[in-house]
């Protein structure tokens, strides 16, 4: 390789891949049992995070950034006025092989413009994780973006050599995607979605009668939508997201804040700092739909279609909800237990094993890493004491603020001041 060319196609094809944020590499169990290079099994992935959340542990780029589209939004827009470059199959190749040997990488994750048409590009990122698995050898984790209309039988090739798969979605809506991306249409995103679980589904049940049956995208799939770009709500964003994990099987939907790139009318103006705040409040309520037991309706819906800057999704569903408060820790199901704000699902197991033994009171729940700062508001236990009586929702709430410790009240009171 010719080692400035290949690092000035780096330096450019790496940049442009940071906008992406849908590279976990959770879930797969893809063992090295041939004496190959890596393996994603067990431990897994080591990740790495930057100050504002995002993943990093992977050889991230793109195959190009050259693009038939000019998406408003999109830095690798034809009409953006940027450094273009491109790839070869091979050049991925050794760059992921060199990096896995000197241990700056464990996996790949490969996005790319669309150059061409949606086939011709998808099927060079299907050719680098081939190569990858049958010539190098490689067990590593591999992650491809799936091209938006790439037909069902590149996206079957795609699944069985890569860990996991992903189509960015973009725009959570489709008028909000005919806004910034005319050229576009929203069926070509859930087309491979569809193909993706269908195949999940069918390897599955393969599997239990064929047990040679080859592995189908053990990672799964996950997407990626822009927010702050267009004006859809919080309810618009999550009612989205709540489709995708029913209906599509996602293991993961991840919220990118818009980071303005250029001067577009179509674009909110607003300054250059990312919405980090409303990010991760979006999160906070998908970690509640998946893990929780939350339904999407209870936290938004259409009285309530954004969510609260200043406190966590969980506490505002409880102080708009205060009839189901306070809770009594030693008889509360699961359910209700994983309802008390500031209890984590790790403290609500906790409790459930620790009152097989005992009647817990305050001293019990401390004693076992219950974090009451806003717990003992809304929660009972063996103890005459009872935090949050006669205090209405609104004091509650101004208590808790004014001793909040949390990481992102600076960020919070910054993003306030820009409006």
């Amino acid at each position: 390789m010719n080692f400035q060319r290949i690092q000035e196609k780096l330096k450019i094809l790496a940049d442009a891949a940071k906008y992406d944020v849908s590279c976990s590499s959770s879930g797969s169990k893809r063992r090295n049992v041939n004496k190959g290079l890596g393996d994603s099994s067990g431990m897994g992935i080591c990740h790495s995070y930057t100050e504002d959340g995002r993943c990093v542990s992977l050889l991230k780029i793109l195959l190009t950034n050259h693009c038939i589209f000019d998406c408003a939004y999109c830095v690798t827009r034809k009409s953006n006025d940027i450094k273009r470059a491109a790839f070869k199959v091979q050049e991925v190749v050794d760059l992921t092989i060199n990096f896995y040997r000197r241990n700056y990488i464990e996996g790949l994750f490969l996005s790319s413009g669309i150059f061409k048409n949606a086939d011709y590009t998808m099927e060079r990122l299907v050719a680098v994780a081939k190569k990858l698995r049958l010539e190098e050898n490689f067990n590593g984790y591999i992650h491809l973006k799936s091209i938006p209309g790439a037909s069902d039988e590149l996206m079957r090739e795609a699944g069985l050599y890569a860990d996991r798969l992903s189509v960015n979605i973009e725009i959570p809506t489709e008028k909000g995607l005919k806004l910034l991306a005319p050229d576009k249409n929203r069926k070509d995103f859930i087309k491979p979605m569809e193909k993706v679980k269908n195949e999940i589904i069918q390897f599955k049940a393969e599997k239990k009668i064929i047990k040679s049956t080859p592995k189908y995208a053990p990672g799964g799939q996950s997407t990626q939508m822009i927010i702050g770009a267009t004006n859809e709500s919080d309810f618009e964003i999550m009612k989205t997201s709540d489709d995708f994990y029913k209906n599509y099987n996602l293991k993961r939907v991840y919220y990118s804040g818009y980071v303005p790139i250029s001067y577009d009318s179509r674009l909110p103006q607003i300054g250059t700092e990312v919405p980090m705040m409303r990010e991760n409040r979006l999160y906070q309520t998908d970690w509640l739909m998946r893990f929780y037991g939350f339904e999407m309706s209870e936290i938004l819906n259409d009285n309530h279609r954004n969510l609260d800057l200043d406190i966590d999704p969980k506490l505002g569903w409880a102080l708009r909800n205060m009839e189901h408060f306070p809770v009594d820790v030693n008889t509360a199901d699961k359910r209700m237990l994983a309802r008390i704000p500031g209890l984590g699902m790790k403290s609500v197991y906790k409790i459930l094993n620790a009152r097989k033994y005992r009647r817990l009171n305050w001293e019990h729940l401390k004693k076992i890493g219950v974090a009451l700062n806003r717990a003992q508001y809304f929660m009972t236990c063996d103890s005459r004491e009872f935090i949050s009586k006669d205090l209405s929702p609104y004091q509650i709430k101004d208590l808790i603020l004014k001793n909040s410790t949390s990481k992102y009240r600076k960020t919070f009171s910054n993003q306030l001041s820009l409006f």
